[in-house]
């Protein structure tokens, strides 16, 4: 599992809005978001660069953990 740091995110929007854009471009992914800590955890076949690109585009900032 890839673990990476998102600023932005506050809400269950937020968690809904960056499962569904990880979960558009590889339906398999398995999503963990912990609010609290500003984490997202990905598993999945996508790159970490795909990751943050997917994330990026929700109007998140993200990085790899």
């Amino acid at each position: 599992m890839q673990v990476f740091n998102v600023q932005g995110m506050s809400c269950g929007h937020c968690v809904k809005a960056i499962t569904a854009a990880l979960q558009a471009k590889d339906p398999a992914a398995s999503v963990r978001v912990e609010l609290a800590a500003k984490e997202v955890g990905v598993e999945s076949t996508l790159t970490a660069e795909e990751v943050i690109a997917a994330i990026t585009e929700e109007g998140y900032e993200a990085k790899l953990a």
